[in-house]
């Protein structure tokens, strides 16, 4: 059966409800319309219905039985995405309610992969309210570019700043390149002070205890190829953490702990934790940093200012041309 486009506005408008929607993602999670009516504290005829009521809007299946459970059809993936979605914008808009009746502008979600530095997103955070007349509050998501993507997608985040690279998921986003970063050997300070003595040897190196992020992450990935364009084996690490204040404590407290870290995160672990920098120089091919918005959907002032401040810090503290810390 087909609609004008106009058509199904229309009848979507008219019949479509938040039940709908939730009854679509509780779906996709249980797979199984038993577990859905257990799961809402409803009856099995009542999601059956309710399934078949939201289906004749559409005109098709959005779900097909198979032996794995109830599997979205390809229109039933599309408007999985979207409900899930409006879903995330009805908590968005909770936020903002409770923001505003505190006396605040607007609630911004912002999405920060690991090492991004803390003075450059505190900087970014009070030029915004800097700029507003009411404070806007704040949620700080974390996670990878990849994880990050998605959420902004579902509009879980309303900006991102993550990696640009040719693995990312760029479908329904809009990226500029904020920097690049330039990657830093740090230990304790006299094991830095002892390494600063000799040449650069990371046959020597992979023997120390090393502290990297998880693996398959473009950090981790740099750090492998550095040993490996060397004709080394890569060191196998005896902790693996995003968090870089774990990082740096851990390096701090030990004679034999070290890690490559990007040079703004090793100069804040300097001030922060007491770690040094070994004056050693070399180079990788890192993804830049950059900022993610959505290609589509109306733009918040709160996201527009802070986007704006963000610009802004970094053409100050790296250039115009997004230069290297």
């Amino acid at each position: 059966m087909e609609f004008e486009s106009s058509d199904i506005v229309r009848r979507l408008s008219a019949r479509l409800k938040m039940r709908h929607l939730l009854l679509l993602l509780q779906i996709q999670q249980h797979g199984s319309l038993t577990r859905v009516a257990e799961h809402m504290a409803s009856s099995q005829p009542a999601v059956t219905n309710a399934l078949a009521e939201l289906e004749s809007m559409f005109g098709t299946p959005l779900f097909e039985r198979s032996s794995r459970g109830m599997l979205p059809t390809a229109l039933g993936r599309v408007v999985l995405e979207r409900a899930r979605a409006m879903i995330q914008d009805l908590d968005h808009l909770a936020r903002e309610m409770k923001a505003v009746a505190s006396g605040h502008a607007a609630h911004l979600h912002v999405g920060v992969i690991p090492f991004i530095s803390g003075q450059l997103l505190s900087a970014a955070l009070k030029r915004l309210q800097a700029s507003l007349a009411r404070r806007v509050t704040v949620t700080i998501h974390e996670g990878t570019s990849d994880q990050l993507l998605l959420q902004l997608k579902d509009h879980t985040v309303d900006i991102v700043i993550g990696r640009a690279s040719s693995t990312v998921d760029l479908s329904a986003a809009s990226f500029e390149v904020l920097y690049r970063q330039q990657p830093r050997l740090i230990a304790s300070r006299r094991l830095a002070a002892k390494l600063a003595r000799v040449k650069l040897d990371w046959s020597k190196l992979v023997e120390l205890d090393w502290i990297l992020g998880a693996p398959h992450t473009p950090m981790r990935e740099q750090v492998a190829d550095l040993f490996l364009a060397a004709g080394t084996a890569p060191p196998v690490p005896v902790v693996e953490s995003y968090s870089s204040k774990l990082i740096g404590e851990m390096i701090a407290s030990s004679e034999g702990a070290v890690s490559i870290v990007p040079a703004d995160i090793a100069e804040e672990l300097v001030r922060i934790a007491g770690v040094a920098i070994v004056p050693y120089s070399f180079d990788w091919t890192l993804p830049p940093i950059a900022l993610f918005t959505r290609s589509e959907g109306a733009h918040s002032a709160a996201r527009d200012l802070f986007a704006q401040a963000l610009r802004q810090i970094c053409k100050e503290t790296y250039g115009a041309a997004g230069g290297t810390p």
